[in-house]
């Protein structure tokens, strides 16, 4: 089974939260109702701005660790790589 890495924000350059999941669709969708998580929803990290896809989940949860440990910057740099406009990118969801 697959999954992914994604990376949610309440805004261009705001606070980042960093996820894996096995359906990310479904996932997305709970974040942006406020049942994905308390952190999520506390602060309000309703935009998707980083997607990575494994075929594997177990390597997706490997990345997430490896990822969460990384300095902001890091992952600033790493989001604007793919989306520098930190554009909400869950109506591109495509599973």
């Amino acid at each position: 089974m697959g999954g992914y890495i994604y990376m949610m924000s309440d805004r261009y350059r705001g606070g980042i939260y960093t996820g894996v999941t096995a359906q990310l669709a479904g996932r997305i969708e709970q974040h942006k109702t406020g049942k994905g998580s308390r952190f999520v929803a506390r602060y309000e990290f309703t935009r998707l701005v980083y997607i990575e896809v494994f075929e594997d989940i177990s390597d997706a949860i490997v990345r997430e660790k490896r990822l969460k440990k990384w300095r902001r910057a890091w992952k600033i740099e790493l989001i604007e790589a793919m989306n520098p406009e930190w554009r909400d990118l869950s109506a591109e969801i495509h599973e």
